[in-house]
């Protein structure tokens, strides 16, 4: 009976978990969106800068570098700017064309640092009223109540079968 209380509790705790997936995956969509906004303005700011001198955006890299190594430090930053700016905006583009469940199957989309922190932060658990929290939090329940009854099964299983030889011997 013990068995199945603490599954039932660490059913529950994971039910209640895996339910915030959707809010926070909104809340963290929500930050990519205004991170990729941010930086589409400095990738844009340097393509027309780079046009106004007749370079393409690859040109005026090189040309930044071989200058003085402010140049090159300069360079290379705005050549992460770009590298980021690709990298979060085909992460939106992913996010955005998914729903719930295939975010939750897709992590990778999720792995900027500087965006989950600040989803993090903001993040507020809440009771999930809609059906894709109630359906997340099924799973994390059905996932918790396996998990524990399975590991409390192989380990009151290991406990048994080293008291038997035992009390056959007395």
């Amino acid at each position: 009976m013990i068995f199945r209380v603490i599954a039932v509790i660490g059913g529950l705790a994971c039910g209640a978990g895996l339910s915030q997936f959707p809010e926070y995956s909104q809340q963290y969509t929500q930050r990519l969106s205004g991170a990729v906004d941010e930086l589409s303005g400095v990738v844009a700011q340097f393509d027309a800068d780079a046009e106004t001198l007749g370079l393409s955006r690859d040109e005026a890299l090189v040309e930044l570098s071989l200058g003085s190594r402010m140049g090159q430090a300069r360079a290379q930053s705005m050549g992460q700017v770009l590298e980021r700016h690709a990298r979060l905006s085909a992460d939106l583009t992913a996010l955005n064309e998914s729903t719930v469940v295939q975010k939750a199957l897709k992590p990778m989309h999720f792995s900027d640092s500087d965006v989950a922190r600040a989803a993090w932060a903001d993040f507020k658990p809440a009771v999930p009223v809609t059906p894709e929290g109630a359906g997340f939090a099924g799973v994390g329940f059905v996932a918790g109540y396996g998990l524990l009854a399975g590991l409390m099964t192989v380990l009151s299983g290991m406990f048994r079968r080293r008291s038997r030889p035992q009390a056959a011997e007395a």
